[in-house]
């Protein structure tokens, strides 16, 4: 998806100014906007500068968006970056994701990942026999349930991978995919994002 901007005039003093300046490295995203990502260790206070700076010549371009890619190694930074209307985005392990919006009005930046996909094995035999487990930790821990076992799917990883790999690490079974039978969403959950959960039929291998 292509998006038109409409660039803000440059006179030759301003650009001159941004020339005299060090700024940030960015590059262009699809949506009018840049992304950075902080390579370089740098001190806080010059950061805040240097993002001042940019912030000016990307609003001249007719910029929208701004992301900045902190990794953790660079966590001295985000002081900074909030103090000039950066807010969070998402996180990961070994970085943070900031952004802003230049134009004035309501922003139109995707918001985070809003849901987590969940799993349940109902494993049958040609006996008509169902796999069940107790759990050694979580809520049913010590209770005596016997349930089916579950787990969450892993980032890059198929709904169908996630059950068969679930059953694996939870009995040493091997099992193979059959079909999905039911699904159902819940929210507020864990860390308050909605949960989609599937109910999936699976074949003893072993």
């Amino acid at each position: 998806m292509s998006t038109s901007v409409n660039s803000t005039p440059v006179n030759e003093k301003d650009e001159q100014v941004f020339q005299d300046l060090k700024l940030l490295n960015a590059v262009n995203d699809r949506y009018g906007g840049v992304i950075v990502e902080v390579r370089e260790a740098m001190d806080s206070a010059l950061f805040g500068s240097v993002l001042r700076a940019s912030i000016a010549q990307w609003r001249h371009q007719g910029k929208k968006g701004v992301w900045i890619k902190l990794p953790i190694q660079h966590v001295n930074l985000v002081e900074a970056a909030v103090k000039e209307g950066f807010w969070f985005h998402h996180a990961e392990p070994n970085y943070l994701m900031l952004c802003y919006w230049i134009p004035e009005g309501t922003h139109t930046l995707p918001a985070n990942a809003s849901h987590r996909i969940g799993i349940s094995a109902f494993v049958m035999n040609e006996k008509r026999e169902v796999l069940v487990v107790q759990e050694s930790t979580g809520r049913f821990q010590g209770t005596g349930v016997w349930k089916f076992p579950t787990g969450v799917v892993n980032e890059g990883e198929d709904i169908c991978a996630a059950a068969v790999r679930e059953v694996k690490e939870e009995t040493a079974v091997d099992t193979k995919f059959i079909e999905i039978l039911a699904f159902r969403q819940s929210h507020k959950a864990l860390f308050d994002k909605s949960d989609i959960f599937f109910l999936c039929l699976l074949e003893p291998l072993s």
